[in-house]
């Protein structure tokens, strides 16, 4: 078993509320009203209980990751029936809130029914539910679903047939488990001029080129130049982002001269690195932005490519 890597993720601000309820006799919500409670204001401990448990989640259920909470809201107050609890959870990280805002719910509730049990024993935790999130893949995020793709394999020794092309096939992999349509694959060798012509044919029946390979610092690195004569916008937070979140893993990152650009005819070519590892998380990277690139690129404003 293994948690879920979120490592290649970009940080966003990230929000979730979740509701829940308790229900409880009469009498014991006519004593939490007047405060008679032995052990105090249920509504504001229960409050205090709800924040602490925010922040002990990945504690308790064991795939959660420990994040960072920015802001945690608990708020329980009294209904006709019982006591409401609502939790907002925000922070800026590569993962979602759901749970934090959940447990703080949960945990509050509890917290009800420990100090009302004295009182009663038919009191009934019910309806704990996620409300709302935002940020993340549920605001940005989005799959190729209906974009025709190509990739290009830059590379002398897989194009003589004296290695094989892992990261070319391990891209198309990739592409079509995010939906989009492979219509065009090829291996060529470190030449600007045979770069320039592929990627130029490929552009005319695909919304995106993937080229793969010559973006470092060889002399037989030629992607970046080969590409240059082609891109009329070049995107440069494409290939910025690329050697940000490649650093993590390791700093030669920052040696890659992965680029990314609009093409004369409104589609998009991205240069990512030779290494099936760095194409891979490259890729990963770039590929929530594609669709909202293309639109604009395309005069479309800021909706989606149908």
């Amino acid at each position: 078993m293994r948690m879920v890597d979120v490592s290649w993720k970009f940080e966003t601000g990230r929000e979730a509320e979740a509701v829940g309820k308790i229900r409880l006799p009469r009498h014991v919500i006519e004593m939490i009203r007047d405060g008679e409670v032995e052990k105090g204001d249920v509504l504001k401990v229960s409050e205090i209980a709800g924040i602490m448990a925010a922040k002990r989640v990945a504690e308790l259920l064991p795939f959660c990751h420990p994040i960072p909470l920015d802001r945690v809201e608990v708020k329980a107050e009294l209904v006709g029936d019982g006591v409401e609890v609502r939790a907002k959870v925000f922070g800026v990280w590569r993962t979602g809130y759901e749970m934090e805002a959940m447990t703080a719910v949960s945990v509050a509730l509890l917290n009800v029914y420990d100090m009302c049990k004295p009182y009663a024993d038919d009191m009934l935790v019910e309806e704990v539910r996620l409300v709302s999130k935002r940020g993340g893949k549920s605001d940005w995020g989005e799959n190729l679903e209906g974009l025709k793709v190509s990739v290009v394999t830059v590379s002398d020794s897989a194009s003589a047939g004296t290695a094989e092309d892992v990261s070319g096939k391990e891209l198309i992999k990739t592409l079509e488990g995010a939906k989009a349509v492979v219509v065009g694959y090829e291996v060529i060798p470190d030449d600007v001029e045979r770069i320039r012509e592929t990627v130029k044919r490929f552009s005319e029946t695909s919304d995106v080129v993937i080229t793969t390979g010559g973006t470092g610092l060889s002399p037989k690195d030629v992607t970046p130049e080969a590409l240059s004569e082609l891109i009329v916008k070049e995107v440069k937070g494409f290939g910025e982002a690329v050697r940000i979140m490649g650093v993590k893993a390791t700093p030669r990152a920052l040696l890659s001269r992965a680029v990314a650009g609009v093409l004369d005819n409104g589609s998009l070519v991205i240069a990512l690195p030779g290494s099936v590892k760095g194409a891979l998380e490259s890729l990963s990277i770039v590929v929530p932005l594609i669709k909202h690139a293309l639109s604009m690129a395309r005069g479309e404003g800021h909706g989606h490519i149908r």
